[in-house]
């Protein structure tokens, strides 16, 4: 269902976290479902080696897709 977060959702930032060093679009994965909306998201290289984790708010992250939500 769209706008609904799960575990290990590939979701990506539609906004900057300077003070992280990430910048809007970056892709990371939800690895643990926090309290009150919040996510840790894993950043990873493409070698699979993480460059930042950290909690985020839902409402700042958006789910990629891969395929179809619904066919046509």
């Amino acid at each position: 269902m769209p706008g609904q977060l799960n575990l290990f959702d590939v979701v990506a930032l539609p906004e900057d976290i300077s003070e992280k060093g990430l910048n809007r679009g970056q892709v990371g994965t939800i690895v643990e479902e926090l309290d009150e909306g919040f996510y840790e998201v894993e950043f990873s290289d493409n070698q699979g080696r993480t460059y930042a984790r950290l909690a985020i708010p839902g409402a700042k992250l958006l789910v990629l897709y891969y395929q179809p939500l619904k066919v046509a």
